[in-house]
């Protein structure tokens, strides 16, 4: 990761424990707004996207307790985070006992993030830059997919792939605070916690984050 890429996410956020999850220390922002006009000027982009990795979202928050309350889930496992933003998802599934983690992001800024969030934990990510639903799942036994259904063309895109992933025997954890396009009638919930985010994008500084288990094909219940 390009040293200028590091260095601006470290002159934009501060490492500092993470609300619920405070054995987990992330490198977070104060205000998204000021953030993203800051990533528009660095990347002489006119629209670039929201700073996702500098901050703690519900779904990922919710995995996170999940997975400290059920390190089970993950305990020896090789693990994937889909979209993986601040690296939170993986970074909660190597405290939970993870053999190996493997951080997915299309953003250069997250993938700097996830490695210095690593770092800052003492915990090692594998850092994936590149946009993988448009392959077959990955050689894994868990995907953690948090907070991915905020836009309908992704989740359009990320369900198929985590439908393939089921269908060759991966577990799929999904977290989410009921988003528009979560497709809530294919997935068994597992859990539900109250969290703190860490951004104003969110309506409630609280939310409810609820985890859960993508079915099995042509299970409705």
């Amino acid at each position: 990761m390009a040293a200028s890429t590091r260095a601006f996410v470290l002159h934009h956020t501060r490492l500092r424990p993470v609300p619920g999850l405070e054995e987990i220390r992330l490198q977070l922002a104060d205000e998204v707004l000021p953030l993203w006009r800051a990533v528009e000027v660095e990347t002489n982009d006119p629209d670039p996207a929201l700073p996702y990795w500098a901050f703690a979202w519900a779904g990922g928050l919710a995995i996170g307790r999940y997975l400290r309350e059920h390190p089970e889930a993950v305990a020896g496992r090789r693990v994937f985070d889909i979209a993986s933003g601040s690296g939170l998802c993986a970074l909660a599934a190597l405290h939970a006992g993870a053999a190996d983690a493997i951080g997915a992001d299309i953003d250069a800024f997250a993938a700097a993030a996830i490695e210095l969030n690593a770092h800052a934990n003492g915990r090692r990510i594998t850092v994936v830059r590149r946009d993988v639903l448009d392959e077959e799942p990955p050689d894994v036994d868990v995907i953690l997919a948090g907070d991915c259904w905020y836009d309908e063309g992704l989740a359009g895109r990320v369900l198929p792939w985590l439908r393939r992933a089921r269908d060759r025997g991966i577990d799929v954890l999904v977290g989410d605070p009921g988003r528009r396009y979560l497709p809530t009638d294919e997935l068994t919930e597992l859990a539900s916690y109250e969290v703190r985010t860490t951004t104003e994008l969110e309506d409630l500084e609280r939310k409810q984050g609820w985890v859960y288990a993508l079915r099995p094909d042509g299970d409705n219940r």
